[in-house]
């Protein structure tokens, strides 16, 4: 984003640290994990913000796959940018930083979700619409 220009730099980086803060506050504070140690780290981080919420809440409503769009477009966003740049000019860093980004935002981040984090996760026991809508077909 930073080679595009460093204004877009600096509007894709408050657009990340919105969608966190909206997270950290609409979705961490009534998770199990509210100030203690979850896969991600918020659950502490949201416990140091916002006071905590109610747990009976945090499936209150289902998530679907349109509700996805602002976290898909955090990697979208500057994989974009980023077959713009190499139409203006070819950059073999570029290119493997996009190819990386790539890997993780899609195989990384199943691998993560699948074998790290979401197996593990006594929030999913009570209710999780990430579990719900990820693992509809497993159900």
């Amino acid at each position: 984003m930073l080679k595009a220009h460093w204004v877009l730099s600096i509007l894709y980086l408050l657009y990340i640290i919105i969608l966190e803060f909206r997270l950290l506050k609409n979705s961490c504070v009534d998770c199990y994990y509210w100030g203690k140690t979850c896969g991600f780290g918020k659950g502490r981080i949201s416990s140091l913000i916002f006071k905590k919420g109610d747990i009976s809440k945090f499936c209150a409503h289902e998530i679907s796959w349109k509700d996805m769009i602002p976290d898909i477009l955090i990697s979208l966003i500057p994989f974009i940018t980023g077959i713009i740049l190499l139409f203006t000019g070819f950059d073999i860093l570029l290119l493997s930083i996009m190819i990386l980004l790539a890997l993780l935002a899609t195989t990384g981040n199943g691998f993560i979700r699948t074998k790290l984090t979401c197996t593990y996760c006594s929030q999913k026991e009570s209710g999780c619409p990430a579990d719900m809508l990820f693992n509809k077909n497993n159900k």
